[in-house]
């Protein structure tokens, strides 16, 4: 694909590596000019010293040419109004467009909906912007997501009427998975389950490598796997690798800002009942489970107009006093959403080393993920990953309707339709398979809603749904199953 990028930030960089790490052309528009000269020796790629919001230079720039425009300036309206400028003359040309300001998303999103009908068929969609991103709500739906399971990893699910999912768990000392052969875990169980990558600490360091696994994959303590299993025996293998979990009744959300604003909307939301029943186990009194601690006193003040259910703190959550007077160590879930995200990883270890149960901190990136277990965090959620991660799967085309990135942004779950053209089509997985390289988890097969767990002998099809773990940025992968 020919992309083109408007705005050279740290949003911009990481979409533009991994993007031409998949073999993609790239251009980078950049007003700044000492930004351009230091993206210039970072990237293999072109980047230009221009206006992106002027519609005559992208037009000297080739954008007409282009596959997609992806917009990532620091000004919302700078990014909304040159995609509308170049839908106008190029409606061809995909369009993505970051925007910060929630009410330009939540306005958005509610007008399209109110007015489904009339953006049907050939009608353009609002401002000329197929897919609006709000970093935002990418972090906090990941942090929901977390709460739901329990804290107990990191999740990747394929819908919500998905039969399976990938947990991220580490095997303890005297499991059943201590010291296995992955080709006799089967033995230990009849339940449907498979594991799809491994991290292991490198001889005489504290660094972990990540790896697809194969028959012969020893797995021991401390090892840190990815397994994809249905959802209904996530205990078992919770039991299997040795983790030991308790109902959560108590959860402390730390910062109500935007991105905390949201994740409390969603967890105590009046229509998502169902949702509560399962966070809350054995309670039925949301004011005595679900605590709000923020510093800022104006922020606590809308908090208590906008979540009368839930208990505020105007307070700081590295108070000892507080934390002592209130037994925040005591509670089952903490979560630290605020702006600051080394006091996130730091607070959610230091709340642990008190007795809270569980904690989910909101991180930067992929690579402080692994610093932040290292310091005794259960999930990390890095925000700026799970952006590029949206954005990138946006970018891929119809074929492509999911990309996950999994163990610190080494590997990539791909959900994808078997076009027509695949040269698979017909072939049986025993044939096509190549460990080490890649695995397909899942298939959906067409004309199904259920996902299975491929055999040797599954054979593909022509609209199949996979989902496939991958090397981060390698797009030779992808174009054996779509080309």
């Amino acid at each position: 694909m020919n992309i083109m990028i408007i705005g050279a930030g740290f949003t911009g960089v990481q979409l533009a590596k991994r993007l031409i790490n998949e073999g993609n052309i790239v251009k980078i528009i950049e007003s700044n000019e000492d930004i351009v000269e230091h993206v210039s020796n970072r990237l293999d790629c072109e980047v230009i010293n221009a206006d992106g919001n002027n519609l005559q230079v992208l037009e000297e720039l080739e954008i007409g040419k282009m596959d997609a425009l992806v917009t990532l300036t620091d000004s919302d309206e700078i990014n909304m109004i040159t995609c509308s400028l170049v839908d106008a003359v190029y409606p061809d040309v995909l369009k993505i467009a970051r925007v910060r300001n929630y009410a330009y998303y939540a306005n958005t999103n509610t007008t399209a909906r109110q007015h489904a009908e009339t953006f049907k068929g050939n009608h353009r969609p609002l401002y000329g912007i197929d897919y609006m991103i709000h970093p935002d709500v990418e972090a906090a739906q990941a942090i929901v997501k977390a709460v739901e399971h329990g804290a107990i990893s990191d999740i990747v699910d394929f819908g919500e009427n998905g039969d399976f999912e990938i947990i991220a768990l580490q095997i303890e000392k005297g499991s059943k998975l201590d010291g296995a052969a992955l080709k006799n875990i089967r033995s230990l169980t009849d339940k449907k389950f498979l594991i799809v990558y491994q991290e292991t600490k490198e001889k005489d360091s504290d660094n972990m490598i990540s790896a697809l696994p194969s028959g012969e994959t020893i797995l021991n303590a401390g090892d840190r796997i990815g397994i994809i299993i249905e959802k209904e025996n996530i205990p078992f293998i919770l039991e299997l690798c040795g983790i030991k979990t308790d109902a959560i009744k108590k959860i402390a959300l730390v910062g109500i800002g935007r991105i905390g604003t949201i994740v409390a909307d969603k967890i105590i939301e009046k229509d998502k009942v169902s949702f509560l029943k399962k966070i809350f186990t054995g309670t039925k009194n949301i004011s005595q489970t679900f605590t709000i601690i923020d510093s800022d006193k104006n922020l606590c003040k809308e908090a208590e107009k906008k979540f009368p259910q839930a208990q505020i703190f105007n307070a700081d959550i590295t108070d000892d006093v507080f934390i002592e007077e209130e037994g925040i160590q005591k509670y089952n879930l903490v979560i630290c959403a605020t702006h600051n995200h080394e006091l996130n990883m730091v607070v959610s270890a230091y709340l642990e080393s008190l007795g809270v149960e569980k904690t989910i901190a909101l991180v930067a990136q992929s690579q402080f993920g692994n610093i932040a277990r290292k310091l005794g965090v259960d999930v990390a959620i890095p925000m700026r990953d799970t952006l590029v991660d949206s954005i990138i799967s946006h970018l891929h085309g119809k074929s492509v309707t999911g990309i996950h990135t999994v163990s610190n942004g080494a590997f990539e779950i791909v959900e994808c339709d078997l076009p027509s053209s695949s040269k698979f089509i017909g072939k049986q997985l025993k044939d096509i398979a190549s460990p080490g390289e890649y695995l397909i988890l899942l298939v959906k097969k067409i004309g199904s809603e259920k996902f299975e767990l491929p055999q040797g002998n599954t054979t593909f099809s022509v609209g199949d749904h996979l989902v496939i773990i991958e090397k981060t940025g390698d797009k030779k992968v992808l174009e054996k199953f779509s080309k």
